[in-house]
């Protein structure tokens, strides 16, 4: 999917005014999650509703269950109580519900991801990087390219496609990660860190990109960070805390940025 592509904004009232923020029923909801590890409650009865075109923060000191609410969210770690459900234009699908294959699938095809590190393949260019996952999926070569490459131009990298992800710096290389993340169409994005090994300059630039690309085409975004100055960009933050939400802030909603 290219980023062209039109998404109705959430929010709006009910004539489209900008002065009533309307909460869109929510893309992905949670409600009591909990995980153990051993002794240690990682979640200890967990509610969370993202709603389309929001931007969620997710903070907490080391421990506090920040990265496991994200993991079961995202399909990626199964709770042991509790239920994760995704709203897709065929129907709700409760996450917790399925099995491995099945969520590996919904991960590939509803989810995208951007981790601290970037997690990109060195050995192939910008363009293949961002490829790969409709090519994953089905999708023709030259088709999957095309659909990279706009994406790539989107985020400010035309012209670089053909560099391997060891000649862009870290700021270009995480723009390449946002631009895999989203190239499927995903109505989800969650971003682990994706700022943490990038100095306070490039920071900016990055979530800049991330917000505008996400969000700004009605999709909605996580972002688990220790950092406040990329929580203050997000339109609510989450606090957690011996795996409960202990603070809830909403920071601004969308139409207001």
């Amino acid at each position: 999917m290219t980023p062209s592509s039109d998404v109705r904004r959430a929010g709006r009232g009910e004539h489209g005014g900008m002065n009533a923020f309307v909460p869109a029923p929510p893309v992905l909801s949670a409600s009591g999650l909990t995980k153990t590890y051993g002794s240690a409650a990682a979640l200890a009865g967990v509610d969370v509703a993202i709603a389309p075109g929001e931007s969620v923060a997710i903070m907490g000191a080391s421990g506090s269950g920040k990265t496991t609410l994200l993991h079961c969210l995202a399909g990626i770690v199964r709770p042991d109580a509790g239920s994760v459900v995704l709203a897709t234009p065929h129907g709700a699908v409760e996450v917790t519900a399925l099995g491995e294959a099945e969520r590996s699938r919904l991960r590939r095809e509803a989810f995208g991801f951007v981790f601290q590190q970037g997690l990109l393949l060195p050995e192939l260019t910008a363009v293949e990087n961002v490829a790969l996952p409709l090519m994953l999926a089905g999708a023709p070569r030259a088709a999957a390219e095309q659909d990279a490459a706009t994406w790539l131009a989107a985020l400010g990298l035309g012209g670089m496609e053909q560099r391997r992800i060891g000649q862009l710096s870290g700021g270009q290389a995480q723009r390449v990660a946002i631009a895999r993340a989203q190239v499927g169409g995903a109505s989800v994005v969650f971003a682990d860190e994706p700022t943490g090994a990038l100095d306070s300059r490039t920071s900016a630039e990055v979530m800049d990109a991330l917000i505008a690309s996400t969000t700004g085409r009605g999709r909605a975004l996580v972002v688990v960070t220790h950092d406040d100055g990329v929580a203050a960009r997000c339109s609510r933050v989450l606090r957690l805390a011996d795996g409960r939400i202990v603070d809830e802030v909403r920071t601004r909603t969308e139409e207001s940025r």
